[in-house]
């Protein structure tokens, strides 16, 4: 009874760790380079993802219903303000169905980054949002350098220093 019970418990964790691990249709890899994508203008105009080339690009992907990203959004918003924000470009992608849900919740957690809307879940396949939030390192060349899933507070000592270790910057 007691090999039975373990065995039923093992299998249900392998199953949970391969649903933790499933990937998005057509999902980019960390270590490989984002493909090119028209992203929608929500706070300013439209943009080919391509357009982001050539800087150090911080890709957060967010919905309005996701409390976890109201969390974290204010902590992006002083990260875009600091020195190493500074050597980066953000972005946020909304994955709302709707712009308006998207614009009213820019309206409550003003930030000073371009935000887009991915209502055909491109960019939320591409980038591998099986999850929100989910934030990207992106060197300049376009290779995903890491992903983030969950809320940070991306303003703190740690996350600058992870930030700038893995996109390389000046300190």
């Amino acid at each position: 009874m007691i090999k039975t019970i373990f065995w039923l418990i093992l299998a249900c964790v392998a199953a949970c760790a391969n649903i933790a691990m499933a990937k998005t249709p057509g999902e980019v890899e960390v270590g490989s380079v984002l493909r090119e994508a028209a992203m929608l203008g929500l706070s300013g105009p439209s943009r080919q993802l391509s357009q982001y080339r050539g800087r150090p690009l911080i890709i957060n992907v967010w919905a309005s219903w996701c409390g976890p990203c109201q969390q974290e959004m204010g902590s992006l918003e002083r990260l875009a303000r600091s020195k190493t924000g500074q050597q980066v470009t953000l972005i946020g992608i909304s994955t709302d169905d709707y712009p308006e849900a998207a614009r009213a919740f820019l309206k409550r957690y003003p930030t000073s980054f371009s935000h887009y809307i991915d209502q055909q879940l491109l960019l939320e396949n591409m980038l591998g949002a099986a999850q929100l939030p989910l934030t990207l390192l992106v060197d300049g060349q376009g290779r995903v350098l890491a992903k983030q899933v969950g809320a940070q507070q991306w303003d703190s000592p740690q996350a600058l220093q992870f930030i700038g270790k893995t996109l390389r910057l000046k300190p």
